[in-house]
Parts: structure tokens; sequence; C-alpha cells
């Protein structure tokens, strides 16, 4: 499913990776752990003016076409005042504004009040996590994120694509190949029905898939308390690793659609928040491979005709 080219220097040893079917490739450069680059945790004390803690969330953020908002257990969810997605969903996860460990409820309440949300917008959905500003959250009052587009993100395209040509070359599901050989590697971790592996050509460090046995939003409610469980147990290896941020998302196919894609989480693990370690990468660069871009590039070139008068 793919290969490895290992290259000796004198440095150090590094290995090219290449996942067959999609073409996306990663570099693994091991000796570059020694720099020690990630610093001890630090969570910027932010909680006055927050929009998600309770006593504003209710009055500051966007409300459905009804009025409401989803109320499930802790879970606050709305619509994005700043979207970046046709459909583009909040769930705040916790009332408090940081907690030392998740609950499997909240983490329950959270993705079925985001399946809610998003089940309404025809379209290709994913459910979105980005925890600490080093892992690009804005805000670190932990909350996640719902889109739905009537195109694909470029990593599930990717998939889409891949599975598609393996079906027809091959006359099989591709992930059910991929759980195959991910079951008997040195990468599995844990699970069958929700496999948890860690990814052999990951798109970030520490990249831990979990392969579900759906393909669309619309079959994850019934998947949710062992996703939320998975889910809990890497953010565990994570911080057992010394590693607190991170980067979730579960990518599902549009609904009424037979390319052979199953749903599957990727998470990676990112930099520990330190004073300068706000990052302007997220969810959508690291794991949809699209980056959100602020400023239109026809604006860029009359401020510099402009400025050049």
């Amino acid at each position: 499913m793919f290969s490895v080219r290992e290259v000796i220097t004198s440095r150090g040893t590094l290995q090219y990776r290449e996942e067959h079917l999609t073409g996306l490739r990663c570099r693994i450069s091991p000796d570059r752990l020694k720099r020690q680059i990630d610093q001890s945790l630090f969570i910027p004390p932010n909680v006055e003016g927050c929009p998600f803690c309770r006593d504003a969330v209710f009055s500051v953020t966007p409300t459905f076409p009804d009025g409401n908002r989803l109320i499930r257990g802790e879970s606050v969810t709305f619509p994005n005042l700043f979207p970046f997605g046709e459909g583009h969903v909040v769930t705040v996860i916790t009332s408090e504004h940081t907690v030392a460990a998740f609950s499997r409820q909240q983490i329950v309440d959270a993705l079925l009040s985001q399946i809610d949300a998003l089940r309404h917008v025809d379209g290709y959905a994913s459910i979105n996590w980005n925890f600490l500003p080093s892992a690009g959250a804005s805000l670190v009052h932990p909350h996640m994120q719902g889109l739905s587009d009537s195109c694909p993100s470029r990593i599930v395209d990717c998939y889409i694509t891949a599975s598609e040509q393996f079906r027809r070359i091959q006359g099989r599901n591709y992930w059910e190949a991929v759980r195959e050989e991910e079951k008997s590697s040195d990468r599995y971790l844990f699970g069958d029905e929700i496999l948890w592996s860690a990814h052999a050509v990951p798109v970030g460090e520490r990249e831990v898939r979990g392969l579900l046995p759906i393909s669309t939003i619309d079959e994850m409610e019934n998947y949710v308390d062992l996703a939320a469980r998975g889910i809990l147990e890497i953010i565990s290896l994570y911080r057992k690793l010394g590693t607190y941020a991170f980067n979730m998302s579960l990518f599902f196919d549009k609904k009424g659609s037979d390319h052979g894609f199953r749903t599957f989480c990727s998470m990676i693990s990112r930099i520990n928040p330190n004073p300068s370690s706000t990052s302007d990468s997220a969810f959508m660069e690291r794991l949809h491979l699209e980056p959100v871009i602020l400023t239109l590039p026809e604006d860029m070139g009359k401020f510099y005709k402009k400025e050049k008068k």
C-alpha cells in the first residue's frame, strides 16, 4: 500500500514514504527529535472576554435560522460567525474554559451535536478539532468545527479517487485491504470495529488514524461512543509522549454516493503551546491539505500598486 526509500547520511537516516494510490508523500527524520524543540505546556490565560464561556456563549454567538442553538450536555452548537465552508458550525465542548482531562460523555455530546447540525447540510461533511493555539485554535476554550461542502477537500478527493481505482482494478474495497495490512503491522494500536493505527505515510507528527466501517455522517451515530473512547485513548497517548496540542478530523463521503470510500478519523500531535507558538496552520491545512487564506490575491495587487504611487 506504500513504499519506503531509506537514505543513510552522515547525520542520520531519512525515510521518504509514498502512499501508492493517492501519491501522498512524507519525509521522516527521526534524528530531528534530538532538537527537543517542544517546550513545557503553557496555557494562555485569556478567560476574560472568551465568547465560549457560559457568561457569553448564549448572547454573543449566532443562532441557527430557527433562532436556537443546539444544547446537549455541556456542549453548545451554533453557526460559525466567520465561516470558510458552505456549511460551517461550531460546538463548544465544555462549560469550563480549560479542563485537565475530557470525559467520554463530553466528547460523545460534542460529536452528536456536530452530527445533528451537519446532517441537514448536503455535501461532504467533516468533524474537526484544533486543540490549543499551537494547533491553530483561535480560542483556548475547547471546541469542534463541522464543515460540509458540495466538493470534497483535497484529501477526501484523493481517497475517493483511490477507492474507486482500487475497486475497479482489484475488485475489492480499498479500506478493507488497508485494515488487513494495518492489523498485522507494527503500526497497529488497538480496536477492531474501529481500527486505530499509526498511519504509514503520516501527514503530520504522530498521525494516528481510526478506520470506521461506514461512509456517511448519517451512519455515524451508532459509532459515536466507540469513536469517543478511541479519541480519548489517542489524546492520552499524546500526553504520555509529552504533547498536549493536536488536530483531529473525521472525514465522510457525501450521502447517497458509492465511491467505495470509508470514514476515517485522523489525529496529529502539535508542538506544545508556549508564549510564542500561536499557529496559523490548523486542521484545514494539516489534515484536509487545503489552506484557508485570509487575503484576496487581487487585493495584494491593488495594495502594491497603491503603495507604489
